[in-house]
């Protein structure tokens, strides 16, 4: 009598492929690059003893320059009101290197610039003294209502203004000049160099409480 003849198991072992499917998340994990949003990169100041008064710095009116920024969006830039940002980042650096009464100090700071960079150097006695400590703040005042992306837009527009002088000195372009992460010996000399007795000296207001 002819044995009978077992049917053949039709199912597929899958014993390891949890394995496979563990093996295959820690490959994904450790070769892909996740991207973070590192937002502002802002230094905060230390925390304020609330036993301690802030000292307060008296600075001439002349040396501050104003942008205040509504609910709506609108700029009202030292004294003059705007719909657009057009032209800021310019009116800033004339502001910054202005050097309208500098001492013995920003004098030589003066005459160690470019000499592209000495010709918007305007000499106004009621524009800032010079770019050295104290001598030239550019504040920023904004409103309760008024929209993140402006507010992004003229902190950008400023900072612009600064890395174009600091790029400027020291030969190359702006967007170069912010490239640069100083992990090497040259590329701190580049950002200390661009950047030395001209500190980026912005002020950040508290918003206005009211909404519009």
């Amino acid at each position: 009598m002819a044995r009978k003849r077992g049917r053949m198991s039709q199912e597929v072992n899958a014993g390891s492929m949890a394995d496979i499917a563990f093996l295959l998340l820690i490959f994904f994990l450790v070769t892909t690059t996740i991207a973070s949003d590192k937002g502002i990169l802002n230094i905060l100041p230390p925390k304020q003893d609330p036993n301690q008064p802030p000292p307060e710095v008296e600075l001439n009116e002349r040396n501050i320059f104003n942008i205040l920024i509504n609910a709506n969006d609108q700029l009202l830039i030292e004294g003059d009101f705007r719909n657009t940002t057009e032209g800021l980042s310019d009116e800033i650096k004339r502001f910054i290197l202005n050097f309208g009464n500098p001492d013995e100090a920003a004098m030589a700071l003066f005459n160690s610039l470019p000499a592209s960079l000495r010709a918007l150097a305007e000499r106004s006695s009621s524009s800032s003294d010079h770019p050295m400590t104290g001598g030239a703040v550019v504040s920023i005042k904004t409103n309760r209502g008024t929209s993140y992306e402006t507010y992004l837009e003229v902190l950008d527009l400023v900072k612009r203004a600064y890395f174009e002088i600091y790029a400027e000195r020291v030969g190359l372009t702006a967007d170069q000049y912010r490239a640069l992460t100083g992990q090497t010996a040259a590329e701190k000399e580049l950002l200390d160099r661009g950047k030395e007795d001209i500190p980026m000296a912005i002020s950040i207001a508290e918003p206005d409480k009211i909404g519009s």
